[in-house]
């Protein structure tokens, strides 16, 4: 696999987050640089779709506004609070998590690290988290894949490759390394708005290339309309 040219890429992600400011969702994990808001709601998204999160994300940050509030907490009671979600693994990972950062909950201002590399060794954190925590609380310059990501990439840049194989997976993130934008701020925007391209438009069962806004550098848009694709498994965000 070639990595696109660096105008490409940069025709690429211009042109996708001048589609996301257009287009995107008003979302309330959007709305915040908090690390634990944003790391709360990628943990909920995990295998759960975005109408469902919406109500409990609102919910469980009024239940447990901190890190700190979480870890003083009784695991039970964050199950409790998740209830309904499932994948009760996920709220046992943001207790053992908030614990650790917080010493147990004694230290009231601690909060999350920035670099991917540290919020990996913490419980439940895998690479597209670690991404994500820091692309979308820190702004930094950092790639995220998710089967959104990793599809819309794949089908961009390197359609011969599936998503589901391990090598699909190693190109994805090449790939979303090399068409992040220069800066951390652009970065935020851009990796939200890949997300979203595959979760509105690039989609696992339709691909509606006619309202794709990187059409002219996709390698499998050469069919015009709508192309029929079969559902593909999710890819966990947590390693």
């Amino acid at each position: 696999m070639r990595l696109p040219p660096r105008e490409v890429s940069s025709d690429f992600s211009r042109r996708l987050r001048a589609w996301f400011r257009r287009r995107s969702r008003d979302l309330p994990w959007r709305r915040t640089r908090d690390p634990y808001h944003v790391l709360v709601s990628e943990l909920m998204l995990q295998q759960t779709q975005v109408s469902r999160v919406v109500d409990y994300y609102a919910r469980f940050l009024e239940r447990f506004p901190t890190l700190s509030h979480v870890a003083r907490a009784r695991v039970g009671r964050v199950e409790e609070a998740w209830e309904g979600l499932g994948y009760y693994a996920r709220a046992r990972n943001l207790h053992k998590l908030a614990r650790r950062v917080t010493d147990r909950g004694r230290d009231t201002t601690a909060t999350l690290p920035s670099s991917p590399a540290e919020l990996r060794a913490l419980p439940g954190i895998g690479a597209y988290t670690a991404g994500a925590v820091a692309s979308f609380a820190y702004e930094k310059r950092a790639p995220l894949v998710d089967t959104n990501v990793s599809r819309v990439l794949l089908r961009m840049f390197a359609p011969s490759l599936s998503p589901k194989s391990g090598a699909g997976q190693r190109a994805a993130w090449k790939l979303a390394e090399s068409v992040l934008p220069r800066t951390g701020g652009a970065t935020w925007t851009h990796n939200q708005a890949l997300m979203e391209l595959g979760a509105l438009v690039c989609t696992a069962r339709v691909a509606r290339c006619s309202e794709c806004p990187v059409t002219m550098h996709c390698a499998s848009s050469g069919v015009k309309g709508t192309k029929q694709q079969q559902p593909e498994p999710r890819i966990s965000r947590a390693r």
